[in-house]
């Protein structure tokens, strides 16, 4: 067994937020754990092509966007799954942080960071 807290951790600007990854694949769990916080007004385009991906609110709001359209409201209790590698736009609140637990299977190293530039989703 092992504790660890947000303190413990180094924060990782990933461009639309922080992420504290509280659990990695040095680990060895098989996957990892991160308190994620999107910033107010900020859109992201991502894609986990390595990693599944499940976030859940834990305070804030915010939505998440498919590529065909669909958009989803992402409040406090609300998980998002990402069951097929899916590209999407997470966006911020408008006048508010989302704050997520975001868990990726397999694990993920930890010092992964986001490219968001406007030319396709950011991936890792």
């Amino acid at each position: 067994m092992f504790i660890r807290s947000r303190e413990d951790v180094d924060t990782v600007e990933w461009g639309g937020g922080t992420s504290e990854r509280l659990l990695t694949a040095r680990d060895n769990m098989g996957f990892a754990v991160a308190h994620t916080v999107v910033r107010a007004g900020t859109e992201s385009k991502l894609e986990y092509r390595n990693h599944l991906e499940a976030c859940y609110c834990i305070a804030g709001s915010g939505e998440v966007e498919d590529t065909d359209g669909n958009i989803y409201p992402i409040t406090p209790g609300t998980i998002y799954v990402l069951d097929e590698h899916d590209p999407h736009y997470l966006r911020g609140g408008k006048d508010e942080d989302l704050v997520l637990v975001s868990v990726f299977n397999p694990a993920i190293t930890g010092d992964e960071v986001h490219e968001l530039t406007g030319d396709g989703f950011s991936s890792y």
